[in-house]
């Protein structure tokens, strides 16, 4: 079967839903999305479709990074889940370089990530910190990623990252 990665549509929901409880072990991740979505703050988000079944999804929502004379914008990735049935091929993959090229034709320049530092290095994410972005709440640095979308954007954008305030029911 092939897959296909296109936008999310309304019937699309319930799979979404039940899809990232069973990729995270519970609702938490589920909630996120439903919560941005709600919010109408899910700038991209995009399934992977496979024998007409919904099999993973990633969301990207806006944040502000509080800078020294006021704010600027990027985008958070967050979460991106596969049905545990359909992991380790490459689906993750792909749905996060189609968000990107989603989110750089729409005219974002940056893209914050918190997530593995063995995994997202592959689609040029660098460690934020040593670019003047900062997380709002302790992790390890190696974890707290960034990405140019747009060349020359990363110095426009320093300062500490405020998420969406869906994120606060994680």
């Amino acid at each position: 079967m092939s897959l296909h990665i296109r936008p999310e549509k309304p019937q699309d929901i319930p799979e979404i839903h039940r899809l990232h409880v069973a990729a995270f072990g519970g609702p938490g991740e589920a909630r996120l999305v439903d919560a941005l979505r709600a919010a109408d703050a899910l700038t991209v988000s995009l399934v992977a479709e496979e024998g007409g079944a919904v099999i993973g999804h990633i969301a990207f929502s806006p944040l502000e990074i509080i800078v020294e004379d006021g704010t600027t914008r990027g985008l958070a990735l967050a979460p991106v889940g596969i049905l545990p049935a359909h992991q380790r091929r490459g689906i993750g993959s792909r749905l996060i370089k189609a968000g990107l090229d989603e989110a750089r034709r729409l005219g974002w320049e940056i893209v914050i990530v918190l997530g593995h530092h063995d995994y997202y290095p592959r689609f040029g994410f660098v460690t934020a910190k040593p670019h003047g972005i900062l997380c709002p709440f302790e992790v390890p640095d190696e974890a707290f990623m960034v990405l140019e979308l747009q060349s020359g954007s990363m110095a426009r954008h320093h300062g500490m990252v405020k998420y969406h305030a869906a994120f606060s029911a994680l």
